[in-house]
């Protein structure tokens, strides 16, 4: 299954107002259920996190991340991910950790569920 972008304004507003947030020093993380089927993915990457260079590498080991994790997910939820400093010097691998921390915190992934 391949995640969908969420590329309208008003999506990220509804998920930075959601009461589900997750806060690490690499990501944060907002998950709005969904009454449709899917996944959808929006990355965010702010100018103090670093140059354009950088900005691109942390939404690509996001986007891996995410993509490995949640290929096999049947959950219907918008998963909006905030960039952070801590995550410049990170690979896929360390960054899919935190996300399915975050995810099994929220419910939306079991324990016993595989990482790598």
């Amino acid at each position: 299954m391949k995640l969908q972008s969420l590329t309208k304004n008003y999506l990220f507003l509804r998920a930075y107002r959601s009461k589900i947030t997750y806060v690490s020093p690499m990501l944060v993380t907002y998950i709005v259920p969904r009454k449709r089927g899917g996944i959808c993915l929006g990355i965010t990457t702010n100018k103090k996190l670093g140059c354009a260079v950088e900005r691109n590498r942390a939404r690509r080991i996001v986007r891996a991340a995410a993509t490995e994790l949640l290929k096999d997910s049947k959950d219907s939820f918008d998963l909006v991910v905030v960039c952070r400093h801590g995550i410049l010097d990170k690979k896929s691998t360390d960054v899919r950790v935190v996300l399915k921390d975050h995810l099994t915190q929220a419910g939306y992934l079991k324990d016993d569920q595989q990482v790598g």
